[in-house]
């Protein structure tokens, strides 16, 4: 396989930069811990590997293809990202939270993922910039999104693990605040580099 560790280190680099995904992944570690952020964190995972399939299929091409369509997809996205900072922003400290509070769910892990535009730019450049097996389009297809998705699972532990030890700062209300703030500027941050992509 031509490009393997190129695609690794490529790989590596773009799906684990800091972005969209992985700080509010960091965030939840720090607000609700490991163990309660896995199920966001799977939703994320698995959400995209439904991103590299639409990508390897072409199906995104062929969506923002559309005349007027992309600029839509963009403010959509951009509306979701600014929930969840919002709800970052203004998440309790832990120690006036309640115990019980919902940590976010796979669901809104998975959704976030697909509406990711660094996610999308990511997948894009590394289905277009490599080919492991050129022979076998649809074996390598499948070979990089295995690779990709053993990556984003290993990144997105990290991510979690990362935020987990911050736990300790969102039990003070004003460490909380700032973090919280911090947290939140970031992914607004992020998502403005991801859509100038």
């Amino acid at each position: 396989m031509d490009g393997l560790a190129g695609f690794l280190l490529a790989s590596v680099a773009l799906t684990g930069s800091p972005g969209p995904a992985t700080l509010s992944l960091t965030a939840t570690g720090a607000a609700f811990g490991t163990r309660r952020g896995l199920g966001y964190g799977a939703g994320i995972t698995l959400g995209m590997l439904a991103v590299m399939a639409l990508t390897a299929s072409g199906v995104v091409a062929v969506v923002l293809a559309r005349p007027g369509l992309a600029p839509v997809v963009t403010v959509l996205a951009a509306l979701y990202f600014l929930y969840l900072a919002f709800r970052i922003a203004t998440a309790p400290p832990l120690a006036k939270a309640n115990s019980d509070a919902a940590a976010p769910s796979f669901i809104a892990g998975f959704t976030l993922s697909l509406v990711n535009p660094k996610g999308y730019a990511a997948m894009t450049a590394l289905f277009s910039g490599f080919a492991l097996l050129p022979q076998q389009p649809a074996v390598d297809a499948g070979v990089k999104i295995s690779l990709l998705f053993l990556v984003i699972a290993a990144v997105n532990i990290a991510w979690l693990l990362a935020g987990s030890s911050l736990t300790r700062l969102f039990r003070d209300p004003r460490s909380n605040r700032i973090v919280n703030l911090i947290f939140a500027v970031l992914l607004l941050a992020s998502l403005a580099a991801a859509i100038k992509w």
